[in-house]
C-alpha cells in the first residue's frame, strides 16, 4: 500500500511538522527528574502539553536486549541491568519499516524501548495504566510523539506507556526448523515483553499494577486481541479496549501453506533450496533495507487477485511449540477457551472504515474491474466450495453495488465493501464469540461517525478534502496529539470530541465501565438509551454511536454483516 499526496497537501504537512517541533522545543522544559526500574535508574523530564497540564516524560527505556546479530528473528531477551542513571529523555528510533509516502526504508533494528508519561509520580492512590500499542499493517508503525503525543490523555490523571515492537519479516519471519528457535511471530513476544516490563515497574511511575489496560488500533487493535488470546500474557493485563482491528481480521492472519521465507531469501539473491538453515543463515546477513524493500514483492499478482493475504509477514499460527509461543492454533479455536474471556473489553470502529482502500482503487481503477462477480471477495477460512464462492459473490455484489457496474463511479461502494471485509466482520465475529464464550464478561460496542472537515487526518491524508467520512485511523486523531494537529479552541466539536472519547477510554480503564456523565446509566435501573454491555439476546447488538452527539442505536452494519455471516458454518463463523 502506498499514497501519492498532492504537493499542496505535502507542503501543509512539511509546514505543520517544522511548527510541531518549534512547539514541542517549548513545551519541553529543563527539568529533570530521576526514576527507578528493576534494571536502574532513569532520568526523564517534566513536559506541559498543550492545554496546560504539567506531566513527567520517560522516553527511550529498554524493556528488552537490542534485536541485532543472532537475536534478529527471536524472540525477545530481558535487558541487561545498568548501574549509572540512563538518560530516557528522547523517543528512540521507530522500527524499521518502508515509508509509504517517501518510499524509503527508515528505522532501525534496534527498537525495543518503551515510552512512560505520569502525571504523577508519587499519588495519594495509585493511578490507573493504559499501555497503546500502535497499528500499521504489522508493517510500520512508531512510539513516537509525532503519531502518538501524550497531550489529550495527560488531561487525565493516568499512567501511558506507548511500547513499540518489531514489524514485517524482522518481527514476523517463520521457519519450520525447530533447532533454529525462530517459528515467527517475534513481534507479537515483543509486545508480551514490554506488558511484563510494564506489570513489573508501572509502580515506580505512580501506576498500579492490578489495574492495567491495554489499548490500540488496526494492527494494535489485533494485537491487543491477540494478548488476550494468548496464555503468555495471561494476567499481565486486566482490560482492554480494541479499536478497528481483531484478531479474526484477514490482514491479522498469515496464511502457513506458502514459505515466504524461502520467497524472501530468493528475492534477496539466494539461489539454493528450500532449506531453513540455509535461508536462516542468507537472512541473518541480508540488510534489513534489502529485506523491506522487496517484501511486498513476493506476494505474486494471482495471489492479489485472490486475495489470499494483504501482507506476507504478520502474524501466524506457529509450526512448533516453544517456552515463548503466541499463537500455537487458530485464533478461532483460541478464542473459545481464552484467559481474556474473563476482563471487560470495548471493542468497535469507525463507520467508513474502507475509505483507506480509496487512493489504491484511485490510481488503479482497474481493480474495480477486476472485482467481476466478487467471487475472490468469500473469506479464506470459511473454506467455501467453488459454488458458494460464486453465490456468495454474486449477494456480495448485488449488496454493495446493485444493478451497477463496478467502475471509478463506484469507488464509495468498492470502499464501504472492504469496511466489511478488513474490519467490521472481523469485529462483528469477536462480538459473537464474546456472548457465546464470554458471557460473564462485559463488552461494550462503539461505532466512532464523527466527521470533522478539518480534523479527520486519516482521510485528508488518503482521500484528499473533497471526501467526506470517518476513514480507518481518524479516530486516532481524537486520542492523540499528533504532527498534523493544532491546539483547539474549547468550544469546538472536535475538542468536545477530544474530551468525550479521552474520558471514556480513562473512565473504562479506571472501573471496567465506560459510561461518563454524558453516557451514563444505572446498572440497578437501566434508563432507555442507556449504553449497555451487548447481550447474545440482542436481535441485533446495539453500539455507541459517537458523532456530533452521542447516543446508543442498532449497530447501522449489522444486516450487512449477516451477509458476510452467511458464507460460514457455525462452527467455523465464532
Amino acid at each position: 500500500m502506498s499514497f501519492d499526496i498532492a504537493v499542496a497537501d505535502q507542503m501543509r504537512i512539511a509546514l505543520n511538522y517544522v511548527k510541531f517541533k518549534t512547539n514541542q522545543q517549548r513545551l519541553r522544559s529543563n527539568d529533570k527528574v530521576i526514576a527507578d526500574t528493576v534494571y536502574g535508574k532513569i532520568k526523564g523530564v517534566k513536559w506541559q502539553s498543550i492545554y496546560g497540564n504539567n506531566y513527567y516524560s520517560f522516553e527511550g527505556i529498554p524493556f528488552a536486549k537490542p534485536p541485532l546479530g543472532e537475536l534478529r528473528f527471536k524472540a525477545p531477551v530481558e535487558p541487561d541491568h545498568w548501574t549509572e542513571v540512563r538518560r530516557c529523555t528522547r523517543v528512540r528510533s521507530k522500527p524499521c519499516q518502508v515509508n509509504i509516502v517517501l518510499k524509503q526504508v527508515q528505522g532501525s533494528e534496534d527498537c525495543l524501548y518503551l515510552n512512560v508519561y505520569t502525571r504523577e509520580l508519587h499519588p495519594h492512590k495509585p493511578l490507573p495504566v493504559l499501555v497503546w500499542i500502535y497499528g500499521g499493517g504489522f508493517q510500520m508503525g512508531e512510539a513516537s510523539r509525532d503519531l502518538y503525543s501524550p497531550d489529550y490523555i495527560m488531561m487525565e490523571h493516568v499512567v501511558l506507556v506507548v511500547i513499540s515492537y518489531r514489524l514485517g519479516a524482522l518481527g514476523f519471519l517463520s521457519l519450520e526448523d525447530e533447532e533454529l528457535d525462530v517459528p515467527g511471530n517475534a513481534g507479537l513476544k515483543d509486545q508480551v515483553m514490554a506488558l511484563r516490563w510494564v506489570k513489573k515497574n508501572c509502580h515506580f511511575f505512580g501506576g498500579d499494577p492490578e489495574n492495567i489496560t491495554i489499548f490500540g488500533e488496526s494492527a494494535g487493535g489485533a494485537s491487543t486481541h491477540y494478548m488476550m488470546l494468548t496464555d503468555q500474557a495471561k494476567g499481565l493485563f486486566h482490560k482492554t479496549v480494541i479499536m478497528s482491528g481483531s484478531a479474526l481480521a484477514p490482514w491479522a492472519q498469515t496464511p502457513t501453506q506458502i514459505n515466504w521465507a524461502y520467497r524472501l531469501a530468493q528475492a534477496t539473491g539466494y539461489s539454493g533450496d528450500q532449506n531453513d538453515r540455509e535461508i536462516f543463515a542468507h537472512l541473518k546477513k541480508c540488510k534489513a533495507s534489502s529485506m523491506l524493500k522487496v517484501a511486498e514483492d513476493i506476494i505474486t499478482m494471482e495471489e492479489r487477485h485472490q486475495r489470499l493475504t494483504m501482507f506476507c509477514f504478520g502474524p501466524t499460527i506457529e509450526p512448533y511449540q516453544t517456552p515463548h509461543c503466541v499463537i500455537p492454533k487458530s485464533p478461532l479455536e483460541m478464542m473459545r477457551n481464552c484467559w481474556g474471556n474473563s476482563i471487560p473489553m470495548v471493542i468497535g470502529g469507525n463507520s467508513f472504515e474502507g475509505l483507506l482502500m480509496f487512493p489504491e482503487v484511485n490510481k488503479w481503477p482497474e481493480l474495480l474491474c477486476q472485482l467481476g462477480d466478487c467471487e475472490n471477495l468469500a473469506p479464506a477460512d470459511a473454506h467455501p466450495n467453488e459454488e458458494q464462492r460464486k453465490a456468495f459473490g454474486r449477494r456480495v455484489r448485488e449488496a454493495y453495488f446493485g444493478d451497477r457496474t463496478p467502475s471509478r463511479k463506484t469507488i464509495l461502494e468498492y470502499s464501504d465493501l472492504f469496511s466489511y471485509k478488513y474490519f467490521w466482520h472481523g469485529i462483528h465475529r469477536t462480538l459473537l464469540s464474546r456472548v457465546h464464550h464470554a458471557p460473564l464478561a462485559p463488552t461494550f460496542l462503539y461505532r466512532f461517525d464523527f466527521d470533522s472537515k478539518h480534523f479527520n487526518i486519516m482521510r485528508i491524508i488518503t482521500c484528499g478534502r473533497k471526501v467526506r467520512g470517518t476513514c480507518h485511523a481518524d479516530d486516532l486523531s481524537y486520542l492523540f496529539y499528533n504532527a498534523a494537529a493544532k491546539k483547539l479552541k474549547r468550544r469546538t466539536a472536535e475538542f468536545k470530541t477530544i474530551r468525550r472519547l479521552v474520558s471514556m477510554v480513562v473512565q473504562f480503564a479506571i472501573c471496567g465501565d465506560p459510561n461518563i456523565p454524558m453516557v451514563t446509566h444505572d446498572e440497578k435501573q437501566a434508563h432507555e438509551g442507556a449504553w449497555l454491555p451487548i447481550s447474545r439476546e440482542d436481535a441485533v447488538f446495539k453500539c455507541l454511536n459517537i458523532s456530533n452527539d452521542v447516543q446508543v442505536i442498532d449497530l447501522p452494519e449489522a444486516e450487512k454483516l449477516r451477509l458476510w455471516d452467511s458464507i460460514y458454518e457455525k462452527r467455523l463463523l465464532y
